[in-house]
């Protein structure tokens, strides 16, 4: 009994491999830099666009994870992953501007990164004629994103830092910091 358990569980592990693969070589296919070794859930979704005849790219760093339904468009734009970060489930980033996360972060599920805003104009013109702001955002290497939380354009977080589940990040958090809140606030050093 214990032989056939064992083949059926070798073989499982075989199929996930396989679909695995197929998932990265499908990435591939879309100009898309990922090693074999990166994590593909089901429903991960990418797209690169386009902006201003630049094409957009996306680097995914060995030993990734990105989880069920993560969607990463980089809205002609870059979005660079470091080796074994971690992106939760449902996850989004926006890379217009530019997204870089370092080596070993935890990104919880349900978190927003959007490296673009909105201009706001004046009374008499429309907002959804008015043109992106592209800043970049720079997460540095062993961060921690708590579940739903949202980074917006222009923000760098510190090596080391944790951002509180919900919190809203609108400016930079420093190395080995917890922000917390929206607009999220800096309560203390953690290390």
């Amino acid at each position: 009994m214990s032989v056939v358990r064992n083949l059926a569980a070798w073989m499982k592990r075989g199929l996930r491999r396989l679909v695995n693969s197929a998932r990265v070589l499908r990435l591939r296919a879309r100009g898309i830099h990922c090693p074999w070794s990166v994590q593909l859930e089901s429903g991960v979704r990418t797209t690169l666009g386009i902006y201003q005849s630049r094409k957009g790219s996306i680097t995914i760093g060995p030993g990734c994870r990105l989880c069920r339904g993560v969607i990463i468009d980089a809205w002609g734009g870059s979005v660079v992953l470091g080796a074994s970060v971690h992106l939760g489930p449902y996850t989004v980033l926006y890379g217009h501007g530019g997204i870089t996360i370092g080596d070993d972060c935890l990104i919880g599920p349900q978190c927003t990164i959007v490296a673009a805003n909105h201009t706001v104009p004046g009374r008499d013109q429309r907002i959804r004629s008015q043109p992106d702001r592209r800043e970049p955002i720079t997460i540095a290497e062993d961060c921690w994103l708590g579940s739903s939380s949202t980074v917006l354009a222009g923000v760098t977080i510190g090596r080391g830092s944790v951002v509180a589940a919900q919190a809203v990040v609108t400016r930079d958090v420093p190395d080995f910091a917890l922000a917390t809140g929206v607009p999220a606030r800096i309560r203390e050093q953690i290390r």
